[in-house]
């Protein structure tokens, strides 16, 4: 997705913009899923975290361009 969003005459990448929702998804789904005991079952939690954030983005990324077009 290339472009800029304009916010009150500060133009940011779209790109940091989704990478930031996409941090506030991953915070929300991260506490969810240490409720839920499920990192017990994770072999390397930081590597974990790093791929469900990356999945996440790609997901938001996705669904921004199903919406554009």
């Amino acid at each position: 997705m290339i472009g800029e969003l304009d916010i009150s005459g500060i133009f940011l990448p779209t790109v940091l913009v989704m990478m930031v929702f996409t941090y506030g998804l991953f915070l929300l789904l991260h506490g969810v899923l240490n409720r839920l005991h499920f990192y017990r079952l994770v072999w390397h939690r930081a590597l974990f975290n790093v791929a469900l954030y990356a999945v996440l983005l790609g997901a938001v990324d996705a669904i921004c361009r199903s919406l554009m077009l």
